[in-house]
């Protein structure tokens, strides 16, 4: 779908805490617990320490506890070992959390909407940076989802504005802004995102889930990230579709 739009697009590299082959049990175990807005926070800290970590001081959102429970989870998942004096270390570092995001988005998204599914694509849009983090053949329709693993309050304007870009460059049928987040987007994230685009009139479709413009949508992690993915599409897909009448 991407070459059909005179693109040259091709994969780039994973950057995973696991080894990229990863399938069957292990690769649904660590599916089950990203699906945990908790733990993709840990894990989050844990990929940011970038080295030896202790368990209490990867994230302040989590307790020491909850935390402590997690990197034993880290371990019994095969994606951490400890190394002495209450530390741990990731067994496959990785470079941010982004690519792990993607991994599960698109795993998600193929296995409840039985899609086709690719991320971390360059898209090879003349002057256009950035990967696509997100693509999928939706009912012969191109959905591109831009992923933000990143407190809105740390998203920028001109990540938004890049964002916009690679839809006009892209033009998919429908392109989504996820930020994984429980924070409320109406605060900043959305209105710098609508000041990026000509005509944009939000419309709220429930929980922090918006219709930015036509096609143009924006979501949160709250309650289910991966739900409220779903829930945007397939608004999408009712707009695209013809009058019943």
């Amino acid at each position: 779908m991407l070459v059909r739009r005179g693109l040259h697009p091709r994969p780039s590299p994973p950057d995973l805490p696991f080894p990229a082959d990863l399938s069957g049990p292990a690769a649904e175990r660590i599916a089950e617990r990203l699906s945990h807005y908790a733990f993709r926070l840990f894990l989050r800290g844990v990929i940011l320490a970038r080295g030896p970590f202790r368990a209490e001081e990867t994230t302040r959102y989590v307790t020491a506890a909850q935390a402590g429970r997690m990197a034993v989870e880290l371990v019994r998942l095969g994606l951490a070992e400890p190394v002495g004096d209450g530390r741990y270390r990731l067994r496959h570092p990785a470079r941010t959390f982004g690519g792990t995001l993607e991994w599960w988005i698109g795993r998600e998204l193929a296995r409840r909407l039985a899609v086709q599914v690719a991320t971390g694509v360059r898209s090879g849009a003349p002057g256009v940076g950035g990967d696509l983090d997100v693509v999928a053949s939706v009912e012969g329709k191109l959905v591109y989802v831009e992923l933000k693993s990143s407190p809105p309050k740390h998203v920028s304007r001109e990540e938004l504005r890049a964002f916009v870009a690679r839809v006009r460059a892209l033009r998919p049928h429908l392109a989504i802004l996820a930020v994984d987040t429980a924070l409320r987007l109406g605060d900043k994230v959305l209105p710098d995102l609508a000041a990026a685009v000509d005509g944009a009139a939000p419309v709220r479709l429930g929980r922090e889930n918006y219709r930015v413009a036509p096609r143009l949508y924006a979501v949160n992690a709250r309650q289910d990230l991966v739900e409220n993915l779903c829930v945007v599409i397939a608004d999408g897909l009712r707009e695209l579709a013809p009058d019943a009448s």
